[in-house]
């Protein structure tokens, strides 16, 4: 997601843009972030029993008709790395939700949310126990010295459900 003044740019992991999927976070993109940012997320669409992939997956249909699961199912935006501040290339070192710039673009009011961090055992075990219960599928795991580094997964993803083959 990128913001310079008034411009919002929502887009795809592929660069495809989003805006027009997506118009209802425009307005809390812009009343909640600083004037000029990018940020690395993920839209989801949360229902009563958790996250739903496959409303998500509606939403993104280019049918002009589609327009109107707008209303019926409304996303919400997950942040987890600030890229740039104003001037401020901010990917040369990973940030943390207590460093000063991640509290100025903390959020926690739908339908913008900042994904939480920790760095302690038992709040991570806690939240993959209670994330499993909201029907993620995992948490991620990332090094805290790490940097972002784009167009490449250098986080680990813990997954609930392990599975295999005997």
């Amino acid at each position: 997601m990128f913001r310079d003044g008034d411009e919002i740019f929502i887009q795809s992991r592929d660069e495809k843009p989003l805006n027009r999927y997506f118009p209802e976070l425009l307005e809390p993109l812009r009343a909640t972030l600083p004037a000029r940012c990018v940020l690395d997320g993920e839209m989801i669409i949360v229902k009563n029993h958790g996250l739903d992939f496959d409303a998500l997956q509606l939403r993104l249909h280019p049918a002009a008709s589609r327009v109107s699961f707008i209303r019926q199912i409304p996303a919400s935006f997950v942040f987890f790395d600030l890229l740039c501040l104003g001037d401020r290339i901010s990917a040369a070192r990973r940030f943390k939700s207590g460093d000063a710039n991640w509290s100025r673009c903390w959020f926690s009011s739908p339908p913008i949310h900042l994904t939480p961090a920790t760095s302690d055992r038992s709040i991570a075990a806690d939240w993959f126990r209670r994330f499993e219960g909201a029907g993620l599928d995992g948490v991620m795991a990332k090094d805290p010295a790490g940097t972002y580094e784009p167009n490449k997964r250098v986080m680990l993803k813990v997954n609930t459900n392990a599975t295999a083959i005997a």
